[in-house]
């Protein structure tokens, strides 16, 4: 589903495409890498004074309407600067957005320089149709014909799938679950934020429509070393055995709650993006109750499944994975949460700390977040070489 005659870069059907992110008309950005986990469309329409862009817009509006943005998302993608968003914003809809390609450097390299196009995405990001302006099939007629017969978004890989995540349980007994959930509720919990990247600098802002979570920070030496313990003695071997990684450092000492009465979530997003998060190899999840309902983790690459600890019990999985925490309809969802990694991910942080925005706090790899007493570090750096 492709034609030969454009000049220029080329997707290939099967390939992974490049990732980017560009501004949309109604507010924020689309960041494509975020898009995944659903199949995502891609439709590079060029300049909007040019009258078959109009008419290939007013076909996408109608063909958004038939779908969700769970299951799939359209981005028209436009070069140039139109003299009248208002219009774009206004027909805009979860399931369809006006992405600003001003320079068209993004649009050339999806092969869009010289030909306009649409171009559909799986839900790990994989070119499935190219679909070029000039196809004698008709471009609206094909791009059509192409969703309507895109399965469900758990039947895209026509078998089931189930993420990289390893669960573990029983890291912490109840003993310990109850102490830091009543450790939390005495200690006077923050909003947590999340981290975003403003002109190159990692800043720690709060948006309660991407994320809505409350935290604890543990600064308690004797608290933390009981964590530190537990960690070491019941999941390094386990990250090393099954992942081939030898975690000596952790992140992050961090009692969490999401509370149903705000409805609390995470939207979808990885945890090493940013550049202040380079370091992190691994998210670890640990839950400390089970009466509550929702807030479990999805990885939507591979799926709707929900992923879910037992109380004690810890899920742990790569940064660069796509997830989120679904909303919690129920209670209160209780968690310790870290991040881990090696030696030379700690050398990394450091050096990064120049592209951390002016306030965020410095990190010094002497500091706290080494799993191993002083006495065994050489033995465990020994092992990540």
């Amino acid at each position: 589903m492709s034609d030969n005659k454009t000049a220029g870069p080329r997707i290939i059907l099967g390939d992974p495409v490049p990732w980017f992110g560009l501004p949309v008309v109604t507010g924020g950005s689309f960041d494509l890498h975020a898009g995944a986990g659903r199949w995502v469309v891609l439709s590079f329409v060029g300049s909007l004074g040019d009258p078959r862009a109009i008419a290939e817009v007013a076909e996408l509006v109608h063909l958004s309407a038939s779908f969700g943005d769970e299951h799939l998302v359209i981005g028209c993608v436009f070069t140039g600067r139109p003299s009248q968003t208002d219009h774009l914003a206004a027909i805009s809809s979860p399931t369809l957005s006006f992405l600003a390609d001003h320079d068209g450097a993004v649009s050339r390299s999806f092969g869009a320089g010289e030909m306009p196009r649409t171009i559909v995405l799986d839900p790990m990001l994989r070119a499935v149709a190219d679909i070029a302006w000039d196809i004698p099939q008709g471009h609206a007629t094909m791009v059509r014909n192409v969703l309507e017969g895109l399965p469900r978004v758990d039947d895209s890989a026509g078998v089931p799938m189930f993420a990289p995540a390893l669960m573990v349980p029983r890291v912490f007994s109840f003993g310990i679950c109850d102490f830091l959930t009543q450790f939390y509720e005495t200690q006077g919990a923050v909003d947590s934020g999340f981290q975003f990247d403003i002109d190159g600098k990692t800043v720690t802002l709060s948006d309660w429509r991407l994320k809505r979570r409350s935290d604890v920070a543990v600064g308690v030496p004797e608290v933390r070393e009981l964590i530190r313990d537990h960690i070491v003695r019941r999941l390094v071997g386990p990250i090393e055995r099954y992942f081939q990684f030898k975690v000596t450092r952790m992140d992050r000492y961090v009692v969490a709650c999401y509370d149903s009465a705000v409805a609390a979530h995470f939207h979808r997003h990885r945890d090493n993006i940013n550049a202040g998060a380079q370091h992190r190899r691994f998210a670890l999840s640990i839950n400390l109750n089970k009466d509550f309902e929702g807030g479990d983790l999805v990885f939507p690459e591979f799926g709707t499944r929900a992923y879910r600890p037992s109380e004690g019990g810890a899920l742990v999985f790569s940064c660069g994975a796509l997830h989120q925490v679904t909303p919690v309809t129920k209670g209160k969802r209780y968690a310790f949460l870290a991040f881990m990694y090696g030696e030379e991910d700690a050398i990394k942080r450091e050096a990064n700390n120049a592209k951390l925005h002016a306030g965020e706090l410095q990190y010094d790899m002497s500091g706290r977040d080494r799993l191993f007493p002083e006495e065994v570090l050489p033995q465990a750096v020994s092992s990540v070489a």
